[in-house]
């Protein structure tokens, strides 16, 4: 698959695309929905998606950053699983965000995408001030020579699926919820980076991750760990800002069950299993190591990763 992030860079393959178009944070079951139309012409169209980095919302109000469900390389990685052939990641700053209705369709979408259809929900807007709407696109796609196709809404069990409700499932830990409406269990992934090893100090050794910033979800939970060679390994995970630690910036950490490999530099995939508790801030370090050997026992219990005598020995 291949990432274009500006405008006016093309893709190699210049066959015209079939093009997504939206935020896409979680790619949940709506958002497949669109990907699934401009595959479905994958014989004469290249399958593409297009998103904006950072998110449109942040960019415009940079003292409340939207909670973001998927960083960028989890984006990649989930367009291409779904089929994507060109990802369009275009850096949203106030420049982009200035072009005007007319300016995104000639300059993004033709030039750029060289798009033959355009796929986007009902409540897609663009442009300067989101001057435009799915009437001007289709208007001006005729004339431009490419197709537009308005996809309905999604709904699981009665609601909507949207970023925002499961932004919202997540924030009340509702991993159950949250996993209905993307289609998949809630996960996150990255590479493994250097810590202090306090958790080492205190029996109970993490592998950290950088989450996106900042992160839909916060708190303890039961976690399930894939890559570097594990499959599904039981663990529990802190994912949160350290405030006993005087922590700085959004860390997961994540302790993983009767494992002692070195896995610096490795890339692991986070999968949120059960929500256990918010993060909290504690007197002391013996008041928190107390606290994590209670939720790592609730853990286990819920995966069914009791130590085995061997290992308590």
């Amino acid at each position: 698959m291949q990432l274009i992030r500006y405008p006016g860079h093309r893709a190699r393959n210049r066959r015209p695309t079939a093009l997504a178009i939206g935020n896409f944070d979680g790619l949940h079951r709506g958002h497949q929905a669109l990907v699934a139309s401009v595959c479905a012409r994958a014989d004469e169209l290249a399958p593409a998606l297009m998103c904006f980095e950072p998110l449109p919302a942040t960019v415009f109000r940079p003292k409340q950053p939207v909670p973001r469900l998927l960083g960028p390389r989890d984006k990649i990685r989930l367009a291409r699983d779904l089929g994507i052939e060109t990802l369009f990641m275009m850096h949203f700053t106030p420049g982009f965000a200035a072009l005007t209705p007319d300016q995104f369709i000639r300059q993004v979408i033709v030039e750029t995408a060289n798009a033959g259809l355009v796929v986007v929900g009902a409540d897609f807007r663009f442009g300067r001030r989101a001057a435009g709407d799915v009437c001007l696109l289709t208007s001006v796609g005729q004339a431009a020579g490419f197709e537009v196709r308005v996809v309905d809404e999604v709904t699981h069990a009665g609601d909507r699926v949207s970023s925002s409700a499961i932004r919202a499932a997540l924030s009340n830990g509702r991993l159950d919820l949250a996993a209905e409406q993307l289609g998949r269990p809630y996960r996150l992934s990255g590479r493994v980076l250097r810590g202090q090893q306090l958790g080492r100090k205190l029996g109970y050794p993490t592998v950290n991750l950088r989450p996106p910033d900042p992160p839909a979800l916060a708190g303890v939970a039961a976690v399930r760990v894939s890559g570097a060679g594990l499959h599904r390994h039981p663990g529990v995970a802190s994912l949160g800002l350290r405030p006993t630690v005087a922590g700085q910036g959004w860390l997961l950490e994540v302790h993983l069950f009767d494992h002692a490999s070195d896995l610096y530099g490795q890339h692991l995939d986070v999968e949120f299993v059960e929500y256990l508790r918010p993060e909290q801030k504690f007197d002391s370090l013996d008041a928190m190591t107390r606290q994590m050997a209670l939720d790592a026992a609730a853990a286990r219990r819920i995966l069914g990763a009791e130590p085995s005598a061997a290992a308590m020995a």
